[in-house]
């Protein structure tokens, strides 16, 4: 009989003020709202009996936290990687902010002056990746919405601005795995924010 094939849960963290207001919240340390940590609570029961290797987290107090409050705060590991896209000149703005100077841009395609690309953002993603597979073990990684969706994209070997196709909301969980061997990378569950994941 095979051995099971390794599971890669990724956490996005929960609400933050910036987060409810559309800002793109990259290198601003900023806590989670009262009801970010309500839902980063929640996470507990939702990733009851899970029992990774290692829980990898961006040195972000937002994702730390959330890591503490779903009960993986004693495995932790900080992983500099996982710390969410580099916004540059637009840190703290909203989309629509960013829209009235330049009409048709888009994060993932375009990127942020004095920032990231995606293609940046995606070195960083298969760094980690590398990283977990090397492993050979289930992990946790608490990290942030955009840097997870081009984390999930580079696991099955989509280009990295392909991550636009992935919406992700806070204190939700995701699971990337195989398919039959190592050989076939998948993403097994996306944006679970319910009791159960299913």
């Amino acid at each position: 009989m095979s051995e099971p094939l390794p599971k890669i849960y990724l956490v996005r963290h929960g609400e933050t003020a910036w987060s409810v207001e559309g800002r793109h919240t990259g290198k601003t340390d900023i806590p989670l709202t009262d009801q970010g940590e309500k839902n980063a609570e929640r996470l507990r029961s939702l990733l009851e009996g899970i029992r990774p290797v290692k829980a990898l987290c961006s040195p972000l107090q937002r994702a730390r936290r959330t890591c503490e409050l779903a009960g993986f705060g004693g495995n932790l590991e900080i992983e500099p990687d996982l710390t969410e896209w580099d916004y540059g000149d637009y840190e703290g703005r909203t989309t629509a902010e960013i829209r009235r100077k330049r009409p048709r841009w888009s994060l993932f395609r375009d990127g942020c002056p004095n920032g990231e690309t995606a293609e940046q953002v995606g070195i960083r993603a298969d760094r980690v990746i590398g990283r977990v597979r090397a492993r050979e073990a289930d992990a946790i990684l608490f990290a942030h919405g955009h840097l997870l969706r081009v984390l999930a994209a580079r696991w099955i070997s989509l280009p990295p601005r392909d991550a636009a196709l992935f919406a992700l909301s806070p204190a939700s969980v995701s699971l990337l795995s195989y398919e039959h061997s190592k050989d076939e990378p998948a993403i097994a569950l996306w944006n679970a924010r319910g009791d159960k994941l299913q």
